[in-house]
Order: C-alpha cells, then structure tokens, then sequence
C-alpha cells in the first residue's frame, strides 16, 4: 500500500487553485503536455511515505493516529511556482501565504513518529506546495514560457482553517491517482 500524509484543502480552495491551473493551461497550452491534477485530489502533503506491506501499514497508522500538539491553523494560498527551479519543468504548484510554520511543524512532528519504525526523513527540505500539474514532456526550451506563465497568473485571496491532518492511501492507476483516506488526527 503507498501512504502519505496530507492536509485536505476546503471545496472553495481547491477549486480556487483548479481557476488558476486552467489560467496556466490555457497560457501553456502550446509549450508543454501536462496532467493537470484534478480538484477533487489537490491537497499539501506533509509527508510522503511510500509502498509498505500491509503489516508495516498498520503500524504506521498506529504511530501517526495519537492527536498532534499543534495548534489549528489557516493556510492561504500564494504564489505559482515550478520545479525545479532551473531547466526543464516537471511540478507545475501553487505556494502558501498563510500557514507553512504550521506544515513544517507537522512534517517534522510525522518524522518523529515515523522514524522508530525505520522510515527516515528525506534529505530535502520541506517545501509545502500544492501540486497542479505534473509535466510530461517538457522541450527545454520550455522553461523560460512556463516561468513567465506562473508570474503571470492571479492567484486568488483563499484561506482555509486545517485543524486535523490526513493519511491518505494512494491507488495509482491509467487514469490517475485515487486516494482513500484512512486516517484523520486531530490537531490540538
């Protein structure tokens, strides 16, 4: 089973962000292929886990089911972002104004948890992102048209209050991703 941990965005957020994935679309309609990601799956991981077998699963639920010492917080949309940040595109995403202290503390609290039982952090910083396209073929000469494109787009004044935090099963298939929620945690 491939898990992550996720944060749900309310209906009027998601579909803020799916207006200006259309806005990019329409914008780099000639430059890239892109999947645009749906409304209904946009959402900001805290932290991806991966495959596991069902018995490691089971543990992982159980480390991250006790509720979160992190006071309820807003997250408000920002800027248009692509990564990487140099040469051909590949993530296409909307940053945060509001609410990334909160994130990161809740990716470093999942690490916590996480790590007892072998799954060690990434390397990487984290970067919160909500992710509105994965590009699939990109010329290099792309990337000058899609970095003008994300400073070109409005991104709407949305906020959204997050008061619990989502493992969510993911399902890949020829049609995309679905993704089951298995858990909720609250946040206190």
């Amino acid at each position: 089973m491939r898990l992550f941990v996720a944060v749900e965005l309310a209906e009027h957020v998601r579909r803020a962000a799916e207006d200006v994935a259309r806005a990019l679309q329409r914008e780099l309609a000639d430059t890239l292929r892109a999947r645009w990601i749906d409304a209904a799956n946009m959402h900001l991981t805290v932290r991806f886990i991966g495959h596991l077998a069902d018995d490691r699963a089971a543990a992982v639920l159980e480390a991250l089911r006790p509720p979160v010492a992190i006071t309820p917080f807003t997250v408000a949309l920002g800027q248009p972002g692509v990564f990487p940040p140099q040469g051909p595109p590949r993530v296409l995403w909307i940053g945060l104004e509001e609410g990334f202290p909160s994130l990161k503390a809740m990716h470093e609290e999942c690490n916590r948890r996480l790590q007892p039982l072998g799954l060690e952090p990434e390397n990487r910083p984290y970067r919160a992102h909500l992710t509105v396209a994965r590009v699939k073929d990109a010329p290099r000469s792309s990337a000058v048209a899609v970095r003008n494109a994300i400073h070109c787009v409005a991104v709407p004044d949305v906020r959204c209050p997050i008061d619990h935090a989502t493992v969510f099963e993911s399902r890949l298939s020829s049609r995309g991703s679905t993704y089951i929620p298995l858990l909720r945690t609250p946040l206190l």
